[in-house]
C-alpha cells in the first residue's frame, strides 16, 4: 500500500486509539504528554497502519457500488480468484507484522508510505504442500523525507488448500 499523503492529527490518534482500546493519556492529553520522555502526544504503536484508509486503491477498502471483499468465506460472493489475492489452488494469509520505530509519529506529521519488495523463502508444508513465503517492506517517512517507522508484513500462500 503506497500512500502520497497521509496526515497524522490528534483527533486520528484519538480515534485509533480508542478503538484499539488503548485509553493511555499520551495519545490524547497534551497537558499530560508534555510531561513525558517524547514531550507530546503520540500515536499508538500500529496506528500506521490507518494509512490504508489514504489509499484509494487499498483491496479490502469498501468500493461505492462494489461488493466487498470482506472477511470471512465469501461473505458477499466474491470469490478469492476474482478478488485479486494470491496465485495457486491453495490460501493465503498475514503470517507475521513488525514495525521498526526511528521516531513517534506525531500531530502534525504528514508521512508518505513506499512499499519495496522483501525476502522471499519457502518452506514445506504437512498438509498444504508447498509454503510461499514472502515479504513486504513499507517505509513510512514524514514531510521532511526522514524515516519514521519501517514496517515489515510476512504473507503465507499455501501450494493447495487443507482439507478439513
Amino acid at each position: 500500500m503506497a500512500v502520497e499523503k497521509f496526515p497524522v492529527e490528534a483527533s486520528h490518534i484519538l480515534m485509533f486509539a480508542r478503538s484499539v482500546g488503548d485509553y493511555n493519556e499520551i495519545y490524547a492529553d497534551e497537558e499530560y504528554a508534555q510531561t513525558t520522555e517524547p514531550g507530546s502526544i503520540i500515536a499508538p504503536p500500529t496506528f500506521v497502519q490507518a494509512s490504508a484508509q489514504f489509499d484509494p486503491d487499498y483491496f479490502l477498502r469498501p468500493k461505492p457500488g462494489k461488493p466487498w471483499f470482506g472477511s470471512g468465506k465469501e461473505p458477499t460472493g466474491i470469490k478469492k480468484e476474482d478478488s485479486g489475492g494470491g496465485g495457486g489452488g491453495g490460501g493465503g494469509l498475514h503470517a507475521e507484522q513488525h514495525y521498526e520505530y526511528h521516531r513517534h509519529p506525531k500531530p502534525g506529521d504528514v508521512l508518505t508510505a513506499t512499499v519495496k519488495p522483501g525476502k522471499k523463502w519457502e518452506k514445506q508444508g504437512k498438509r498444504s504442500g508447498k509454503l510461499l513465503f514472502s515479504e513486504t517492506v513499507t517505509e513510512y517517512r514524514d514531510q521532511n523525507g526522514e524515516l519514521v517507522v519501517t514496517a515489515r508484513s510476512v504473507g503465507v500462500q499455501t501450494e493447495r488448500p487443507v482439507d478439513q
